[in-house]
């Protein structure tokens, strides 16, 4: 698994947080390219993330975890298996055994995630860069794409709803069983069964489970190991009774409070 950095989407409602994830790679050898916003003379363009050979132009931002707004710092290929560098990936190195140290700086880092136009980074894809734009390149990935049209959904990574702070910076992979338990919160909060503050504690207690696995994941490789998927299921099956419970409780409520809480979310 490799790390794809988080980043701001657009659609219809408006710029929306896809949380960074930890994705299989389409196939050995390929790295992945980060997308990022551009001035075009009149508006700013999204030019999509891609993988390919090698990393690309990807604006010059500085996205970290060796991304530094050239090229990449994270790791590299080696005989087919994936060597990550410690200094940028939390690694423990008792489990994972290909790593290395190379130390990373960035010498112009600044908070600005967009190139060009008024304020933006200052940059231009160099001859290597140019040259890995014009080597094959492999569109994301199905899961990728499920990862963002989840994001899309959730109305918690709207920049007009969370102002520029996403309830979900970062997950740990692109998670099924997560992504039905939300849709569970939204049906209980839709047809008036769950109230406001019965959804944001279960929400957190998601949110909460998605850190564990990022930090179990990031000291083994991009894996968990049994003991932490038994671990992670029970949270998530306590999870998913409190779902139920709360949706139980307040279908006894008067029909009126239920329209009251539907309302304040």
């Amino acid at each position: 698994y490799l790390w794809t950095p988080g980043y701001w989407a657009y659609g219809p409602g408006g710029y929306y947080w896809v949380p960074g994830v930890w994705v299989r790679p389409p196939m050995v050898g390929y790295l992945w390219t980060p997308g990022y916003w551009g001035w075009g003379g009149s508006a700013y363009i999204f030019h999509a993330g891609y993988w390919g050979p090698h990393v690309g132009f990807y604006g010059g931002v500085n996205y970290g975890f060796g991304y530094t707004g050239r090229g990449y710092e994270g790791g590299y290929w080696n005989h087919g298996a994936f060597a990550y560098n410690r200094s940028v990936n939390n690694i423990n190195v008792t489990r994972v055994h290909n790593v290395y140290n190379r130390t990373v700086v960035v010498n112009n880092y600044n908070r600005v995630s967009y190139n060009g136009g008024k304020g933006g980074i200052n940059a231009r894809a160099n001859a290597q860069e140019e040259a890995a734009m014009r080597e094959r390149r492999v569109s994301p990935t199905t899961s990728q794409v499920s990862h963002r049209e989840a994001a899309s959904r959730d109305r918690s990574q709207f920049a007009s709803v969370n102002h520029g702070r996403p309830q979900t910076a970062a997950m740990p992979t692109i998670n099924n069983r997560a992504a039905n338990q939300q849709n569970r919160v939204a049906n209980g909060v839709r047809s008036g069964q769950m109230t406001a503050r019965e959804t944001r504690n279960v929400e957190s207690r998601e949110a909460n489970i998605n850190r564990q696995v990022a930090n179990d994941r990031a000291t083994n490789n991009g894996h968990l190991t049994q003991q932490q998927r038994q671990q992670v299921t029970r949270r998530q099956n306590n999870v998913s009774r409190a779902i139920n419970n709360d949706k139980h409780n307040a279908a006894k409520q008067p029909r009126a409070e239920g329209g009251r809480n539907q309302h304040q979310r």
